[in-house]
């Protein structure tokens, strides 16, 4: 795709976005099985049931533009990812993997919080006034999942996992 305006930036940002949110739809049952804190588990899975919300919302602003927001493969998605696939497969102590899980996770909630801050902006300019609000709802639910990641570590995770040293 040939890049000429704001408007074509927004797009293939958008499709970008719809692309990184599919693989994780596929990731987070993964992490979610991975993980060993129950508090955990249900973090995952809730944060997967906002994901479907936000692949609906994005097919809801492509359907409003008219047109597909297949075509583009996120290649930062894919890979932040495949580390995280990489750290499950690891021989790791459960409260050591449950951190790194958080870790991973986090580093995810932050790539799509930019996405959606930069397309909500481009929204905004370009009078997409509707798909501004439906990205800013996004937005606003990643950062509450980032700041419940970040409870869950500071609170319980990483204590756990740093009471695990010496032990295997």
């Amino acid at each position: 795709m040939k890049l000429e305006s704001l408007e074509d930036l927004y797009v293939d940002e958008l499709k970008d976005l719809y692309s990184a949110e599919n693989q994780l739809l596929k990731a987070l049952p993964k992490m979610a099985k991975a993980a060993s804190a129950p508090n955990l588990t249900k973090a995952f899975e809730s944060h997967l049931k906002q994901t479907r919300d936000h692949v609906a919302r994005l097919e809801k602003i492509f359907k409003k533009l008219g047109g597909s927001p297949k075509g583009k493969k996120c290649k930062a998605m894919e890979g932040l990812l495949a580390e995280g696939k990489d750290l499950m497969a690891e021989d790791a102590n459960e409260a050591v993997r449950d951190a790194a899980l958080i870790g991973s996770a986090q580093r995810v909630e932050h790539y799509e919080m930019a996405g959606y801050g930069c397309v909500r902006t481009y929204a905004r300019l370009l009078g997409h006034n509707d798909a501004a609000n439906l990205l800013q709802k996004t937005l606003d639910e990643e950062g509450a999942a980032d700041k419940a990641l970040t409870k869950l570590a500071e609170t319980t995770i990483n204590s756990g996992a740093n009471d695990a040293n010496g032990r295997a």
